[in-house]
């Protein structure tokens, strides 16, 4: 087996809110000692696909990922080549990203000033779950008590747990991160994205890392209002009106 150290929500220059490009978020990514990111733009997939694309020039892992803009908030589709249509339902689109062979994860989930999905749509139906991991930490919270209550709602429903920086400026990055076990010996760079998203599945994860500093937390929240205000007005404004600043169930 081995063990790779990923980052698994990380935002590029794709997104509305990001900042980086992928080339840079990639070179840092193995000069820090990570083994890949998976650069997860709000409801845009085509930088996701190059960073996956050009992984392995900088000896990473390379796997694509999108996040969405569901109807009850924020979902992490891992593994995917196509993002699902945002303002969906939660169940649906989970299961649009599984019928895609992905695997689905709630990314800071409770906190709704970030779209975090509400506890009553992580539940199971019918003996199923929406989702297959939960984002258990999450290093831009200024405080550690959303990551704990996610920890909690994780281990009451038996679900894996992942960890991420959630970075949307290159030196958040890997802040934390997903440990995940894998078969084989190969390097990072030879690895099928396939492999991560089964052993994310399979709750083959672990997570590490720490906060952002509150100071760069402050400033990723405050820089990213701004041009979410400058994005609703002027892109995507039908959509964005309609769901992520009401935030209506």
């Amino acid at each position: 087996m081995s063990t790779l150290r990923l980052d698994l929500h990380v935002h590029s220059d794709g997104s509305y809110d990001g900042h980086e490009p992928v080339e840079l978020l990639l070179e840092h990514a193995a000069d820090i000692g990570l083994d890949g990111i998976v650069v997860t733009d709000h409801d845009e997939i085509d930088a996701s696909l190059r960073a996956a694309r050009l992984a392995s020039d900088y000896g990473l892992v390379g796997v694509p990922g999108v996040e969405v803009s569901t109807k009850h908030g924020h979902l992490l589709a891992i593994g995917v080549e196509e993002p699902p249509d945002p303002g969906m339902g939660y169940r649906e689109t989970a299961a649009t990203v599984r019928d895609a062979g992905g695997v689905v994860i709630a990314p800071h989930p409770f906190q709704r000033s970030r779209h975090g999905v509400r506890r009553r749509h992580l539940t199971p139906r019918d003996g199923e779950h929406p989702v297959d991991a939960i984002e258990v930490y999450n290093s831009m919270l200024f405080t550690g008590y959303r990551n704990r209550r996610a920890r909690r709602f994780a281990r009451s429903q038996g679900l894996p747990g992942v960890g991420s920086s959630d970075a949307h400026y290159l030196m958040n990055l890997g802040r934390a991160y997903t440990t995940v076990e894998i078969p084989g010996p190969d390097a990072p760079a030879n690895v099928d994205y396939g492999d991560v998203v089964a052993a994310i599945r399979d709750g083959a994860t672990g997570v590490e890392g720490g906060r952002t500093p509150v100071r760069r937390s402050a400033s990723q929240y405050a820089k990213g209002a701004v041009r979410k205000s400058v994005f609703a007005a002027t892109s995507y404004a039908p959509f964005v009106s309609a769901y992520p600043v009401s935030m209506r169930d």
